[in-house]
């Protein structure tokens, strides 16, 4: 819990900078506003779909946020429903505060994601960006031990990626839809790649993602998506209508070695940041220490809130090519 009045004076000193560039919403373009010429982006940024950020001064700073799982009914999901791990900070919740949906990896749960101190991690992260969001990690196995890539089978065993992008808005954001700039998507190994893929796939959902240790093409080794990969890869994405307003961030590992059924998941960063900047897309990259583990990743997440915070803020820097 963070209570120290100390604690939170620090905050409010580490955090200048980022009041300075908050100040700066009214007056400066966002690189992505240049970037895209989405006609719903505009649209929102009109209406005002927007946070101001205040480091050191929202509830998460003196309270944590707390935790739920929720249940939804889905194919291919255990008989009590498929869960979610849903974190909550302390204030009402309403459809100007984000949410970023989190997909763990191939052999993890939403538990995982949860046990591994993302939550409390990204609480702190929260009070020093100074903009809170919801946090929600679906379960993404079948009951069947395919490895999904969290998408719908081709036999039609399981429907994950529909269940992300529509049951999982529905009970997450209940009453409170979020529009497209206020929510965001991201991932862990397996999650990293869908967290490229689902919002190349669906561009109104999604405004940002951010992919840690994610790989961007098909990597399918229980057949999922059958025949029909391109469709699902996110590098034969990136010429789709309305995605060139997605801003990306990506993290991997200085010692990732992770196989693929074709290559290592080890450069694969470097090479869809090159690609993205080829698109003229928003991009930014960020590299640890360590490898393919939550001991790697969770140090990024800082960095991360920040780079989200920015896009929410509509203070975001031109990071295109």
């Amino acid at each position: 819990m963070f209570t120290a009045l100390s604690r939170k004076t620090s905050l409010l000193v580490a955090a200048s900078l980022t009041v300075a560039t908050a100040g700066m919403v009214a007056t400066v373009q966002s690189g992505d506003a240049r970037l895209g010429a989405s006609a719903h982006t505009a649209a929102e940024a009109q209406q005002g779909a927007t946070v101001q950020p205040r480091p050191g001064g929202v509830a998460v700073c003196d309270e944590p946020g707390t935790d739920e799982i929720i249940e939804v009914p889905d194919k291919g999901a255990p008989d009590s429903g498929r869960p979610i791990w849903v974190r909550r900070p302390p204030t009402a919740d309403s459809a100007d505060l984000p949410v970023l949906y989190l997909l763990h990896g191939s052999t993890t749960t939403h538990l995982t994601v949860k046990n591994a101190g993302i939550g409390p991690a990204m609480d702190e992260a929260m009070c020093r960006s100074g903009v809170e969001f919801v946090i929600a990690a679906p379960f993404g196995q079948e009951v069947g031990g395919s490895d999904t890539e969290w998408g719908d089978a081709v036999d039609g065993d399981f429907s994950i990626e529909t269940f992300v992008t529509e049951k999982a808005v529905d009970a997450v954001e209940g009453d409170h839809r979020r529009p497209r700039a206020l929510r965001a998507i991201g991932g862990f190994s397996m999650g990293g790649y869908a967290a490229a893929a689902l919002p190349l796939r669906h561009p109104e959902l999604y405004s940002q993602a951010v992919s840690w240790a994610g790989y961007f093409k098909v990597d399918d080794p229980s057949g999922t998506f059958g025949e029909d990969t391109d469709a699902h890869a996110p590098d034969q994405l990136l010429d789709e209508p309305g995605v060139r307003d997605i801003r990306f961030m990506l993290i991997e590992g200085k010692g990732e070695r992770t196989p693929l059924q074709e290559g290592s998941i080890r450069g694969e960063a470097k090479r869809f940041e090159k690609l993205l900047r080829e698109h003229d897309m928003a991009v930014r990259t960020s590299f640890p220490e360590g490898g393919h583990t939550y001991d790697a990743w969770r140090p990024s997440i800082p960095e991360a809130v920040g780079f989200l915070t920015e896009g929410w803020s509509g203070s975001a820097a031109d990071d295109g090519g």
